[in-house]
């Protein structure tokens, strides 16, 4: 059964904007039209009521026609919220007029106009009910006018009451006067969702929750948010008349209680102060088809599910704020068989710990496949990082140019696990500078069982910088057919039973040997390799060496 919302009924007197309306002739010719329009909505539902279709009357109320031919099959009912009593001015609240119109199997359709609202509008528990508008903005209050809570526009089901289907689409919102900013939509759908050509003006700069949240509560659910924009992003709470009473402030869309399938095709995100994509949940699956995703504190984009993707997108860092103190670009967490493919990752003002991507502990198996990664700046900076405790990930294909103060393009970090992280068709070039800290390495791998086919690294070095191509901390790893150049040492091994062969391995530096060897290490074996300048051994054991050439 549906459930209707207890908030307060506005009469358009609970904010100074609804109440700057106008007096004498003007609010009476106002009033005259609302009542005729109510009047005219009241013979319709009328007519509905005795076998006339309200969709069949759809032309009569003034709603559109192409909407009407769109959706005619798919709603028993067709609302036109202006011939319903809606404002379509801007002027006063529509909330109430929505409540008295809202019903199961209801399309509310807004024509050319704008919409205020000062108050939320909400509807659970429904099987299906759609709110489509056709060249119509919504007007939010401002944080000091909104009634009541102040958290959405509209709240679409929930997680004990979800709709059963839910339309959300064709809106702009306007939100470019001070201290607005507010969810536009919250949904949750057990069946299907679809929210489509949401664009949000102006940046959230009233300190409550972020534009989009949107779920599937059922495992067999599927939904789509396409064309969901707010390019402008939002800003730290602490800046916000709602000071104090948040952490960061709102994220751009969260999707962390999905547990069906959900696609974001063609979203985008400017910068938020708490994430801007988060859909991070461990259940149901996430795809994430093109967009844009811009400057978010925490991450641009955190990714989660069974079999996840994020494919075709474009993730860019290039403002850096005073309360942005970590903007990865991309994080992969919470989930198995989590893929990224063809993904443009551009970082050009970094902050130390702003990866482009990271692998969490969290991620079970996960691929990165032709992924462009470009990072610049004066701070060091990591590409690929890989946590400890992720499981096997696999980085197929793609480059990462790395031009800033330090870092690594690709971190495998040392673990226990012994799941492999396999290493194919990854070019990594650039000039890094110099950094105290170290970082000074192409790959640095700390894991065993690791596996490098076809990878090429070259490490110049930025103003004489010294660099190594790959670092190997690991035991038992495979390097095949890579080619290694490095201001420094192109190859370092520091692990047991390391295995290069059938690659070249060339210092920029005259007379410095393509290969250094730690003292102590077990088992090392070079075969039909290139090693310009020989090997230097510091004291290595079982060194295997057959058919190499040293020039």
């Amino acid at each position: 059964m549906s459930e209707r919302s207890d908030l307060r009924r506005s009469n358009g007197g609970s904010s100074p904007r609804s109440r700057s309306t106008g007096q004498g002739a003007d609010r009476s010719s106002r009033e005259d039209s609302k009542t005729t329009r109510q009047s005219r909505r009241t013979v319709l539902r009328g007519l509905a009521a005795t076998g006339v279709a309200g969709i069949g009357l759809l032309s009569s109320t003034g709603a559109s026609t192409a909407i009407h031919d769109r959706y005619a099959d798919e709603y028993e009912t067709v609302v036109d919220v202006v011939d319903a009593g809606a404002d379509d001015t801007g002027e006063e609240s529509i909330t109430p007029v929505l409540e008295e119109q809202r019903a199961d199997d209801t399309l509310l359709v807004f024509p050319e106009g704008r919409y205020y609202m000062d108050e939320q509008f909400r509807f659970t528990g429904f099987e299906n009910f759609g709110v489509v508008g056709d060249g119509a903005t919504l007007v939010p209050a401002d944080f000091h006018a909104f009634d009541g809570p102040q958290y959405r526009l509209f709240r679409l089901g929930v997680s004990y009451a979800p709709g059963g289907r839910i339309r959300f689409e064709g809106f702009d919102v306007d939100q470019t006067a001070p201290d607005t900013g507010i969810r536009t939509i919250e949904a949750t759908a057990s069946q299907r969702l679809e929210v489509r050509d949401i664009e949000i003006r102006g940046e959230h700069d009233s300190g409550t929750w972020g534009p989009g949240m949107f779920a599937l509560s059922d495992s067999d659910g599927r939904g789509i948010v396409e064309r969901f924009r707010a390019p402008d992003g939002g800003v730290h709470v602490d800046e916000t008349p709602n000071a104090g009473n948040m952490w960061r402030g709102p994220i751009g869309i969260e999707a962390n209680t999905n547990e069906g399938h959900l696609e974001f095709v063609d979203c985008e995100l400017g910068g938020f102060p708490d994430n801007g994509l988060y859909a991070a949940n461990d259940r149901g699956t996430v795809v994430v088809d093109g967009g844009r995703f811009e400057n978010s504190n925490g991450a641009n984009v955190r990714l989660g599910g069974e079999g996840s993707v994020i494919r075709n997108a474009t993730i860019s860092v290039d403002r850096t704020r005073s309360y942005d103190n970590s903007q990865r670009g991309l994080r992969l967490e919470n989930g198995n068989e989590l893929h990224v493919e063809d993904v443009d990752i551009s970082i050009t003002a970094p902050q130390p710990t702003s990866h482009a991507i990271s692998v969490m502990n969290s991620s079970q198996r996960s691929r990165i496949e032709d992924v462009t990664i470009e990072i610049r700046g004066d701070a060091v900076n990591h590409g690929i990082v890989v946590s400890p405790d992720a499981g096997y990930t696999w980085i197929d294909g793609g480059e990462i140019v790395h031009e800033t103060a330090g870092g690594y393009p690709l971190w495998i970090k040392e673990s226990d696990r012994q799941e492999r992280a396999l290493v194919e068709l990854l070019d990594i070039s650039g000039e890094a500078g110099v950094s105290s800290a170290g970082f000074r390495d192409g790959i640095r791998c700390g894991r065993d069982n690791c596996r490098f086919s076809h990878v090429t690294v070259d490490q110049p070095g930025r103003d004489g910088a010294d660099r190594n191509g790959l670092v190997l901390t690991g035991d038992d790893a495979t390097l095949y057919r890579c080619t290694l150049r490095a201001s420094q040492y192109p190859y370092v091994d520091q692990g047991d039973g390391n295995h290069l062969r059938n690659s070249e391995a060339e210092s920029y530096r005259d007379g410095l040997e393509g290969v250094r060897l730690y003292p102590g290490i077990e088992g090392p074996e070079f075969r039909v390799n290139r090693i310009v300048d020989g090997i230097d051994d510091l004291g290595a054991t079982d060194v295997l060496t057959w058919r190499n050439t040293y020039e």
